[in-house]
This record gives structure tokens, sequence and C-alpha cells, in this order.
């Protein structure tokens, strides 16, 4: 089914609040089973960027599109990265404390380049990039809402990690089907966490991550049933139950 293509017209608005270069991020792999969770991110220069065409939302496309699409997004970036945290490091961190390892990880590696954004456009409706706030009574509330977006995201005032994301984040529930460079980055860490997962298939066939990429699949819960965890299965999780 056809999808409207995202634009650039919903970042461009930033520009009046002394924005340039603004970060798109976005997430793939939180609800599978086995596998890291990839993030990532691409940079946009609002004052000069132009549209990238048949970029879309990763889930919208094929396999093939995506790989196809993946160098051009990365010449047309200012910057990009993808970040992962590791099945590991979900069970002992926990889901959302894994995300942001994997998107400061993302993030850091775009400031070895040189680049320092100056706002992040999150997909979703949680921050889960930067440490949750920890107002006090002499603090300014943790989430205000910015009257000159309003309908729009929201400010999300948090305290400055000691290493990572330090830039203001603003989240958008379904930004990675309305916003370029959140598709962009979307489509980056599903091509990148796709690749890994074929990878790790190769170690473990049986399990058919070529195919599911580890996700919550009939057979691939069968496989666990017969043979049990492998080391890069999230074994916190209900790995014989509901999909997460």
């Amino acid at each position: 089914m056809a999808t409207e293509a995202p634009t650039l017209d919903y970042e461009r608005r930033f520009l009046s609040r002394g924005v340039q270069l603004l970060a798109g991020v976005d997430e793939v792999g939180r609800g599978a089973l086995a596998g890291p969770v990839t993030v990532g991110i691409t940079v946009v220069d609002l004052g000069r960027q132009e549209l990238l065409e048949d970029v879309r939302d990763s889930k919208l496309l094929k396999a093939e599109d995506r790989e196809r699409l993946e160098p051009l997004v990365r010449g047309w970036s200012v910057a990009s990265a993808v970040g992962h945290a590791s099945a590991n490091e979900i069970d002992s961190l926990g889901i959302i404390a894994a995300l942001r390892t994997a998107g400061n990880r993302a993030w850091n590696q775009i400031l070895a380049l040189g680049i320092t954004p100056q706002a992040v456009l999150l997909d979703g409706s949680h921050n889960w990039l930067t440490p949750d706030p920890q107002p006090s009574l002499f603090d300014e509330p943790g989430l205000v809402d910015d009257p000159s977006l309003s309908g729009e995201p929201s400010l999300m005032v948090t305290a400055m990690p000691e290493s990572g994301c330090d830039a203001p984040v603003y989240t958008l529930v379904k930004a990675d089907m309305q916003c370029l460079s959140v598709a962009a980055a979307s489509v980056l860490a599903k091509v990148e966490r796709d690749r890994l997962m074929l990878s790790l298939h190769n170690e473990y066939p049986a399990f058919g991550w070529n195919e599911n990429k580890g996700y919550g699949t009939a057979s691939h819960r069968e496989a666990l049933r017969l043979s049990g965890p492998t080391p890069y299965h999230r074994v916190s999780w209900q790995l014989f139950g509901p999909d997460v």
C-alpha cells in the first residue's frame, strides 16, 4: 500500500528556534527475543538539506530497497551513525536503559565526526535517549510544554548525562512516518541490525534469524523449546510466552 512520503517540513519548524543541525533518531529490535536493540541517527542541515526520494519508515520498505537506500542516506545526511546494545545489556540494564546505551553510542560517533546537533527529534512519546529528569524544589518542571509548538512535541528538560546526548530532545509519535530525518535513521538502523542477525544466523542456523531477525515467530519459539536459548537471547524476557 502506497504511503505519503516523509518530508522535512516538520524539521524545518526548528529553524525559527535557531536550530540548524537536527538529529533524527529511531530504534529497531526493541520487541525481538534475540539480538541487540539498535539505534540510528541521521543529522540534517535544516538550511540546505533537500529531500531524498523513496525513503520511508524501514518497516514499510522491502529488504532490497533498504539496502539500496542505505548508502544514499549516509551520503545525503550531514552525519550518520548506528549504535547497538546487546542482549546481555538488555538483560542487565532493562530495555529503556539499553536503548539509551545504544543511542548514546551512536550519538558519540556523531560527535567524534566533529558534528554537534543542536536538537534531537525522536520517534515515539517517551524520551529514552537522555536520563529521566530529576527536578528539585528549585528546578523547573521536568516536562515543559512549549506553547510555540502547540500540538507538537514537548521539550524534555533533563539532567545532563556525564557523556552522550546533551541536546534537547523532542518526541513525536509516528515521526518515522512523517519526518524524513527519522525515517532515514530507521533505514540505517534496520539495515545494520539485519546484517548482524544474518551473521549470527550462521552461528545458530536452527533459529532462523536470517528470516525472523530475532523476533518471536512460531518457528523461532519452537527452536527455543528444542534447543534452549543462545548467548544472543534476552533470557530475562518471556522467551516461551507471548510476544513482548
